[in-house]
């Protein structure tokens, strides 16, 4: 596997992020939604990586800016018939590392309390992360979980 700079121009990343900001906006209460689409992770405040499996694509991950000493996980995916082979966990590393790099103390997210997002939050907790209040002007949301992971830490 070999993780990147996503290009916003590949079509095959477009197709995954599309399909990424649909399916999670559909397995989420309407206003509960907080996945970014193609031209919110174009943002300057935003570093955005893919992963790969030769041509492959496996899915992206984001980490946007919050602060000098914060940063947020952004629209992670991983492409449905790839996961359970270490992808996420990859990815997440990467996000995690670069986070450091860039002098953040910590790192949070947000995502869905649904079902459909236990596989997710599973993966955050193996990680480190702990649920926390709501950060960065996100709104208490019983649709909401929000993890972060002190950097300094782990």
């Amino acid at each position: 596997m070999r993780i990147i700079a996503g290009d916003f121009g590949d079509p095959r990343v477009v197709a995954l992020l599309q399909y990424h900001f649909t399916s999670a906006r559909a397995q989420t209460a309407p206003g509960s939604a907080h996945a970014l689409d193609l031209a919110g992770l174009q943002s300057p405040d935003i570093d955005f990586w893919t992963i790969w499996d030769g041509d492959v694509l496996l899915g992206f991950g984001a980490l946007k800016r919050l602060s000098a000493s914060q940063g947020e996980l952004k629209s992670m995916h991983i492409d449905r018939i790839r996961r359970g082979k270490g992808a996420g966990s990859a990815i997440l590393r990467h996000i995690i590392a670069a986070a450091r790099a860039r002098g953040l103390t910590r790192l949070s997210l947000e995502t869905g309390s649904w079902d459909y997002f236990l596989p997710a939050r599973a993966l955050y907790a193996r990680h480190g992360f702990v649920e926390c209040a709501p950060f960065a002007g996100y709104k208490p949301d019983p649709n909401s979980v929000f993890m972060t992971l002190d950097l300094r830490d782990s």
